[in-house]
């Protein structure tokens, strides 16, 4: 995996770290309810960031053991710090590159994918070298979002354009920001079987504070606003025009707004097994 520590279109702010923790926090039950792994199960978490993920897989599997890699070691040295710091001591840190990983092969139980995809040119060569390393009875458990699953009340033409600055930010630089609907296709053509993908939809009114802040202001609109620059300096947007949209996403953040996101959890085999359906 190229180090795309300069393309990475989120950045690798304080505040971008912040907002991990807070979708991660807020999430947590939507997307990790049943996420489980037996006792003894060697299970590597590819692409682990700050950790912001890690922190509820060892909390929810805490006889497995977990091998957590990231390429870039400033993150892994947080990741680190945030699962120790809980308390947890069933997870590993290595800096490590998902297309060039120095395990044997048929070496983990489980494979665990979190909003890493996303920021790859090339996905597929991603799972088809992770696939290499996952036993022939193994399973792997992919999430991703999609941005163009997006929709809000009040709607607001601006709104939409700041989100579509990101989804075009993030496709210039060779990502791609509405994987979570290609899922199905990409493991399948990655040779795993079973593939279940099963949509995970947040939808936020009044009535549930805790997302409003949580996910609506401090993990989707921050997200968006962590590209004003670079889409004014690439003219996809005027600055009035980006003010008034972010303006119009946080308008659905009031009492009569709602916001609705979906994210995407897919669980494959390597081989032919039986899979319960998540």
């Amino acid at each position: 995996m190229r180090d795309f520590s300069n393309e990475y279109v989120h950045g690798y702010s304080t505040r971008e770290n912040q907002r991990l923790i807070d979708q991660a926090t807020t999430l947590t039950e939507l997307l990790h309810n049943d996420t489980k792994y037996p006792a003894g199960a060697l299970v590597l978490e590819a692409g682990c960031g700050i950790g912001a993920q890690t922190i509820t897989l060892v909390k929810n599997s805490p006889e497995a053991r977990f091998i957590c890699i990231d390429i870039s070691e400033e993150s892994l040295k947080a990741a680190q710090n945030h699962v120790e710091s809980a308390g947890y001591h069933n997870a590993t840190f290595q800096q490590a590159d998902i297309f060039n990983l120095s395990f044997p092969d048929n070496h983990f139980d489980h494979i665990f994918i979190c909003f890493v995809l996303e920021h790859l040119q090339n996905p597929l060569d991603a799972l088809l070298h992770l696939k290499e390393k996952l036993k022939a009875d193994g399973t792997i458990t992919v999430i991703e979002g999609d941005h163009g699953s997006t929709y809000f009340h009040p709607d607001s033409k601006l709104a939409r354009k700041t989100i579509q600055c990101l989804i075009g930010l993030q496709a210039k630089k060779g990502g791609d920001s509405l994987i979570g609907r290609s899922l199905f296709p990409l493991l399948n053509k990655a040779g795993f079987s079973n593939v279940i993908v099963s949509p995970r939809m947040v939808y936020v009114d009044s009535s549930k504070p805790e997302y409003v802040e949580g996910f609506t202001k401090n993990t989707f609109i921050v997200m968006v606003e962590g590209v004003q620059d670079e889409a004014i300096n690439n003219k996809l947007i005027d600055a009035f025009a980006w003010e008034k949209g972010i303006k119009d996403l946080y308008r659905t953040t009031e009492s009569d707004g709602t916001f609705c996101y979906t994210f995407f959890k897919a669980v494959a085999c390597k081989k032919n097994r039986i899979l319960r359906r998540r």
